[in-house]
């Protein structure tokens, strides 16, 4: 697994059940709401800082999706995916990237597509079975609360990297 972790160049995730709970809240008024986990979020940032580029790509179209990739750097939003792999290979050929660079982070079987093509695939612990068993790695956090972070702390451990993050909170 860490072999794996070692050779991500670019990182991707879902978004509902990995950066979130999964769960969907809607205003009286039909607005979504959702949930991010700010552990996630610093997690994201220094996964960034340590030279790794980040994704998302996800089935649903949301303006808040937006709004939280703008504030944690990350470049490269797809929304409305609702054929993943495309998406997935779509970016891999603007980005210059192969499969053998990448990880992807997803929670259900519309995800297992990328999981089996990206070459570290990575699930929460509340992913239906299937998914899991398609998993390199299976975070003991759930999706929304701190699965993003220790994806992204495994990810710097295998590159050696996260001590470098680390270091400037450690002085």
């Amino acid at each position: 697994m860490l072999e794996r972790a070692q050779t991500v160049r670019l990182m991707i995730f879902d978004v509902d059940g990995v950066m979130t709970d999964g769960s969907l809240y809607y205003t009286d008024a039909g607005e979504e709401m959702k949930a991010f986990n700010s552990l996630d979020g610093h997690g994201l940032k220094m996964l960034k800082q340590s030279g790794v580029q980040l994704a998302i790509i996800t089935g649903r179209q949301s303006k808040l999706v937006e709004h939280r990739a703008r504030n944690l750097g990350i470049d490269h939003l797809i929304q409305g995916a609702h054929d993943k792999r495309a998406s997935f290979e779509a970016l891999l050929d603007k980005l210059g990237f192969t499969a053998d660079q990448c990880g992807y982070m997803g929670d259900d079987v519309i995800d297992l597509p990328v999981m089996r093509r990206a070459h570290f695939a990575i699930a929460v612990p509340d992913s239906p079975t299937v998914v899991r068993q398609h998993a390199h790695y299976v975070t003991g956090a759930r999706g929304g609360h701190g699965a993003v972070r220790e994806a992204c702390e495994v990810i710097m451990q295998a590159q050696g990297t996260l001590d470098a993050q680390l270091a400037a909170y450690l002085a």
